[in-house]
C-alpha cells in the first residue's frame, strides 16, 4: 500500500486501510495502531474486522507525511502498511 496521495491542508479526510485479501478465511482485525508523522493530526480512527480507518486533519502544503496501520489479528499475525500524504493547497 505504498502509494501517494493529496490532501488540501484545510480537508478532514478519512482515509481506510482494507486489509480483506491480506487476512485468512475465519480471520479478524482485533487491534489497530495508527503512526502518523508530526504535523499531520490524527483526528479519529477505527476499525472493524477486515479494514482500519484514519480521519486526518492539517498538514503543511508541500510537505509529505507518512501514514503507518499496524494491525494484530486474531491468528496473532501482525502487518504494518503505510502511505504518504502530500499536502497541497487544492
Amino acid at each position: 500500500m505504498a502509494t501517494d496521495w493529496l490532501k488540501d491542508p484545510d480537508a478532514v479526510l478519512d482515509w481506510v486501510w482494507d486489509w480483506s485479501d491480506w487476512l485468512a478465511p475465519g480471520e479478524t482485525i482485533t487491534t489497530s495502531d495508527f503512526t502518523v508523522s508530526a504535523g499531520l493530526d490524527l483526528d479519529s480512527d477505527s476499525n472493524t474486522l477486515s479494514s482500519a480507518t484514519a480521519w486526518l486533519s492539517g498538514g503543511e502544503p508541500g510537505t509529505p507525511y507518512l501514514v503507518a496501520n499496524r494491525i494484530t489479528t486474531s491468528a496473532g499475525r501482525t502487518d504494518e502498511r503505510s502511505i504518504t500524504i502530500r499536502v497541497k493547497n487544492r
